[in-house]
């Protein structure tokens, strides 16, 4: 079972994710960060190169993403890419991962493109108000990527929010199920749980009866 947890930038989504994380046996999950597969300042394609765009589904290598994926839906093991938006590029080491039967995704533009969608069995989208997205994001950036309030700003305004209303808000019409990110008491959670730990619960009773 793959599930997707899409939104816009510091909607929540690993906020959201980590929650599942808590109350999923952790034996039986995986969880991926789409973020991990963004391509080098100095590889990004030529039509973002200019203005600098990490936030057009082009900036990720998508299919590094899909490939991996898939790998671990035919139970084998991947390296994952770790990149470090410090200096904006990927580090020679690389996380290794074994294949489980839950697989949480999650990323802005997880669902921007149908190859991506077509992947997983439960699309999320975690909606938020883009005033609050903005305050969240300038802690993170500033406190977690050494960023200044001036060039979080900037980037925002540049890219951030054109790119979140021409490709991430319109992919919140494929989600099975949107859930409010502007409280951390998301209404929603448990009933995803529950449908994974049933999940678990029959993959659990198969192997007893092997």
């Amino acid at each position: 079972m793959i599930i997707g947890i899409c939104g816009g930038t510091a909607s929540g989504k690993t906020t959201f994710t980590q929650k599942i994380l808590q109350k999923v046996d952790p034996e039986y999950l995986i969880h991926i960060e789409h973020d991990s597969y963004y391509r080098d300042i100095d590889k990004l394609p030529p039509h973002l190169q200019k203005n600098i765009n990490f936030d057009h589904p082009d900036s990720l290598d998508n299919g590094l993403f899909a490939k991996q994926l898939k790998l671990l839906q035919n139970n084998q093991p991947i390296d994952r890419p770790i990149y470090d938006f410090t200096i904006q590029k990927r580090i020679k080491e690389t996380k290794h991962i074994e294949p489980k039967p839950i697989i949480v995704v999650e990323g802005i533009l997880i669902f921007a493109k149908e190859e991506l969608r077509d992947i997983y069995d439960i699309k999320v989208f975690i909606d938020t108000d883009s005033d609050l997205r903005l305050s969240r994001r300038l802690t993170r950036d500033i406190s977690d990527r050494g960023r200044t309030p001036e060039s979080v700003i900037e980037q925002y305004l540049r890219t951030v929010r054109p790119m979140h209303n021409e490709f991430v808000k319109p992919s919140k019409q494929y989600s099975d199920l949107i859930i409010s990110g502007n409280t951390e008491n998301y209404v929603g959670l448990d009933l995803l749980v529950t449908k994974i730990n049933a999940h678990i619960r029959e993959l659990k009773k198969k192997a007893k009866n092997n």
